[in-house]
């Protein structure tokens, strides 16, 4: 756990910086330190799977990069509106997600608390639809992924769904700053950001764990059969 540990500080640091910038209203800093996040997360999943790739851990990697580039829609694809590409691209990346979480890492059956985010998708989709317009459909089913993804994160280790809970805080806040920002005050930005780094941290972190636990028990599982057959 140390070695993952060590392996997540650069990222937590850049974290940690872009928030502060974003509180401070260092925009000249904030906006260049948001486009280093997922590469360090990347490389955190990197060292902490210890020479040892799987399926989830290239999964995971494509999520990361996804939710890059819908963190840089809108300097990256300046000539292109930056609300559908960021639906677009974190849409992708949570599909990724969703495989992880129902298909390759699940530990256990949906818990019942995990039904509250059916209540959180009505009322979200209730408040905001006056406001949202023409993007009213993208939303909805960006919702319904996004719903589905902390769901699915509540069937795996509980770093994920912790991770999945604050992925889906930080897209909550975000969809009133988008389209009701009257509603919220101006430190709701680095809110936004702080809960969404902790989410994607803790989605990785967990998975990381998690690819450990399959490959040490497909291991013993391995040595348990060459013993039976000795």
């Amino acid at each position: 756990m140390s070695r993952l540990l060590i392996g997540f500080i650069p990222y937590m640091a850049m974290s940690l910086a872009h928030v502060a910038a974003l509180a401070a209203g260092a925009h000249d800093a904030a906006d260049p330190t948001k486009l280093m996040l997922m590469p360090f997360l990347a490389l955190a999943v990197v060292w902490g799977a210890d020479r040892s790739w799987t399926r989830a851990h290239t999964l995971l990697v494509i999520a990361i990069a996804l939710s890059w580039l819908g963190d840089g829609a809108g300097p990256l694809f300046a000539w292109l509106p930056t609300v559908p590409m960021m639906l677009l691209f974190f849409g992708l990346a949570h599909l990724c997600y969703l495989w992880l979480f129902w298909r390759v890492l699940p530990e256990r059956r949906v818990p019942l608390w995990a039904l509250g985010y059916a209540v959180w998708y009505v009322a979200l989709l209730a408040v905001l639809w006056p406001s949202l317009g023409a993007l009213l459909v993208p939303v909805a089913v960006y919702g319904l992924v996004l719903g589905a993804t902390a769901v699915g994160a509540a069937r795996c280790h509980p770093l994920i769904a912790w991770g999945g809970l604050f992925f889906l805080a930080s897209d909550s806040v975000l969809a009133f700053r988008l389209f009701m920002p009257e509603a919220l005050p101006d430190w709701s930005s680095p809110l936004v950001m702080a809960t969404y780094c902790l989410g994607q941290g803790l989605i990785a972190a967990g998975v990381v764990v998690s690819a450990r636990r399959l490959r040490t028990r497909a291991v013993d599982d391995a040595a348990m059969v060459e013993k039976a057959h000795a």
